[in-house]
């Protein structure tokens, strides 16, 4: 008897205003390469054979343009929805986890492993996914990321130094973060009842609320989050490498 492939779900958040870009264009929906930069992760998860679904997370006004111009116009048939997000980050995978909840009870299947995204990461691959997906199987909190390369400075709120860590210690976190459903659930459920100020990525709700404390897992360089107008003729001069 075959035994039943394990479910992963991908949640891709596309729900920011950007404001450090300028511009009237969020982030994710500028252009690189002819693209809307939330196509190029969307199109990494739609083919991998271990994603089963995706849930696009965006602001109420723009369903409609992503259900038309995104997830049709460029063929992302694993989209199971497209929710409306949070002003934060945390409330905007809080309600992509209800709506998960939802979903399971209509498909009669619960998720096992939950990966979350930053829609304006386009360089992901299926590489990195790969060893992600991998890590979490046997983990259950993963985080993708690379260590750094310059040497990081702790500061006081002077902005004078207080330590130097070791470098070969410290890593820049990237997307996605991938979580056992089990573990991911009960902690923003307990994380929606009190303070959630400080708190600025996935791996560190698990961390507080579960007390586990995520595997960092080797992305890459070149997976940048696109925040500024720096950051796009980057991603372009990537782009032209490919």
């Amino acid at each position: 008897m075959n035994e039943k492939k394990e479910k992963y779900t991908a949640v891709v958040l596309a729900a920011g205003k950007g404001t450090r870009m300028g511009g009237s264009v969020a982030k994710q929906f500028l252009e690189i390469g002819g693209k809307p930069v939330v196509v190029y992760a969307l199109e990494v998860f739609e083919h991998s054979p271990e994603i089963d679904q995706i849930i696009l997370v965006t602001g109420a006004d723009k369903i409609e343009y992503c259900q038309k111009e995104i997830i049709e116009k460029y063929g992302i048939k694993k989209t199971v929805s497209v929710c409306a997000g949070g002003r934060e980050r945390y409330e905007s995978v809080w309600k992509a986890l209800q709506t998960l909840k939802s979903l399971e009870s209509e498909q009669e299947q619960k998720n096992d492993y939950v990966l979350i995204h930053d829609g304006a990461r386009p360089f992901l691959n299926q590489e990195m996914l790969e060893r992600l997906c991998a890590c979490v199987k046997e983990e259950k909190a993963c985080v993708l990321g690379m260590p750094v390369k310059d040497t990081i400075k702790l500061t006081d709120e002077n902005g004078k130094i207080r330590e130097s860590p070791r470098r070969d210690l410290v890593w820049q976190a990237q997307t996605p973060q991938a979580f056992a459903a089990e573990l991911l659930f009960p902690a923003f459920e307990k994380l929606m009842q009190h303070s959630t100020e400080g708190i600025t990525d996935d791996a560190m709700v698990v961390e507080q609320e579960m007390g586990i404390a995520s595997v960092m897992v080797k992305g890459g360089y070149e997976n940048i989050k696109i925040t500024t107008p720096e950051d796009l003729l980057i991603a372009e001069s990537f782009l032209a490498e490919k």
